[in-house]
């Protein structure tokens, strides 16, 4: 007997369906029910959406080429802008000199493979790209475990077994990545150890976290410890936490961290392990040049456009919005060059002001959620500064259940994770973590901002 199919359907015709398909389903079952009684997913525990996020099989392949090709592009600022020289690119996206002289020097070792999460809106006509993290230190990396106890609701189990719909698993795909990046450190007889790290003052924030996900490893044929800087000693010049060597550092401390004399201090040894080849780093420091606001609005610039062959700058001009340095002068949206301060002045609903160095959605400011004299307060201090404007891009609603029968609209942050097409397959997605807000006018769609948390499923 031949089984049919329905037709392939694209994000909002799949979040449709499901809605169709859940007001006529019986089921009074919870849908969030094992997300909750999950431990992994604790943290989010009464955050959750009532149903997942669809990407169609055409969009989620086009987006995870357009986001490779933007990848490459960021690799590629260094040689395209700057004649090699990293310094100058690590000086131009904003960072100070200890900051420069760590990670350039974290650029002489080993390698580094494509890994990162990109966050991008969705406007209606295609996805915009807010933000690039091209790093280890990226959350959502309990993603799949979401999908997974997702997939405990009947109605959701069936419309995707209907549907051929599927998922990554985000973190198998990021210790794949750390296999690749630092093959030369992992060890062939046993189970390589991999330290969770971060700095000695966010461990008390993030610890648990890091050593939820050091625990998980344990499932991928890792041992892992959750740890901070402070911890490790180094006998014979490897580092070793609680009396185990470590093979390979998961980092997570970040470059805000190391404007800080102490981790400078913690992180010196560290990197000289890595350049002497007894550890390995995952990332490696110099990701974080491309992993940087003030890199993506270099690829925005007009005075760059020259650098880019017909096919990059049509990625660009399809997922970045304008994205400028706050400086004296610039070019506006349409190119023509303005005086840059009056232009976001007169623009403040169209503009938010983004801090280059910063994560999480910290320093950011919404150029419509605040009055006029704060606006223009924050651009003053902005000036020649590491901050960056970005042009906003209002989200298009998608329809999800609301948990009581009927449907709500909500607004998402696409989280979408790339990895290297030889790791992960075919264009390289790596899965992608949502955040939804009912807000259409919110600054930005985040935890901190009050969003709710989901999973995605894919076509193909």
């Amino acid at each position: 007997m031949t089984t049919i199919h329905p037709p392939a359907l694209s994000r909002s015709a799949l979040g449709r369906a499901y809605v169709g398909q859940l007001a006529r389903s019986a089921s009074t079952d919870d849908p969030t029910a094992a997300a909750r009684e999950s431990a992994t997913l604790e943290p989010h525990r009464d955050r959750f959406m009532n149903g997942p996020a669809f990407l169609g099989e055409t969009e989620c392949r086009t987006v995870a080429r357009d986001l490779r090709t933007v990848y490459d592009l960021l690799r590629a600022l260094p040689e395209r802008v700057f004649d090699g020289d990293l310094t100058a690119l690590a000086e131009a996206v904003g960072m100070d000199p200890r900051q420069t002289a760590l990670i350039t020097r974290g650029a002489r070792a080993g390698s580094l493979v494509p890994l990162g999460r990109a966050d991008l809106y969705h406007d209606g006509t295609g996805f915009r790209l807010l933000e690039f993290n091209v790093t280890s230190a990226l959350g959502g990396f309990e993603s799949a475990d979401i999908n997974r106890a997702m997939l405990a609701y009947p109605p959701l189990r069936e419309f995707v077994e209907q549907h051929r719909l599927g998922y990554q698993d985000t973190l198998g795909c990021i210790v794949r990545t750390m296999h690749a990046e630092c093959a030369a450190m992992i060890p062939t007889d046993r189970p390589p150890v991999v330290a969770v790290v971060d700095t000695t003052e966010n461990y008390p924030i993030v610890g648990s976290r890091l050593e939820v996900l050091a625990e998980m490893l344990t499932g991928y044929g890792v041992e892992g410890i959750g740890c901070h800087l402070g911890q490790f000693t180094y006998p014979d010049g490897r580092p070793t936490v609680a009396g185990r060597t470590v093979d390979v550092v998961l980092r997570y401390f970040l470059p805000e961290d190391l404007a800080d004399p102490a981790v400078t201090a913690q992180v010196e040894p560290l990197l000289t392990a890595v350049e002497q080849e007894k550890v390995g780093l995952f990332s490696r420091l110099d990701a974080e040049l491309y992993g940087n606001k003030g890199a993506l609005a270099m690829l925005s610039d007009d005075r760059h456009r020259g650098l880019f062959d017909a096919d990059e700058l049509a990625c660009i001009d399809r997922l970045l919005p304008w994205t400028r340095h706050v400086r004296a002068r610039g070019t506006d949206p349409e190119g023509a060059e303005v005086d840059l301060l009056d232009y976001a002045r007169a623009r403040r609903d169209e503009l938010i002001l983004k801090p280059t160095l910063l994560h999480g959605g910290n320093g950011v400011l919404a150029g419509w959620t605040v009055g006029e004299a704060e606006w223009q307060a924050r651009l003053d201090s902005a000036m020649d500064g590491p901050f960056v404007l970005q042009r906003r891009v209002q989200p298009t609603a998608e329809p999800f259940p609301d948990g009581a029968g009927g449907v709500q609209e909500l607004y998402l942050n696409w989280g979408i994770y790339l990895a290297d097409r030889d790791v992960v397959g075919v264009d390289g997605y790596a899965g992608c973590l949502v955040r939804g807000s009912t807000d259409p006018a919110v600054g930005v769609v985040s935890m901190a901002g009050g969003a709710t948390i989901g999973c995605t499923f894919h076509g193909g």
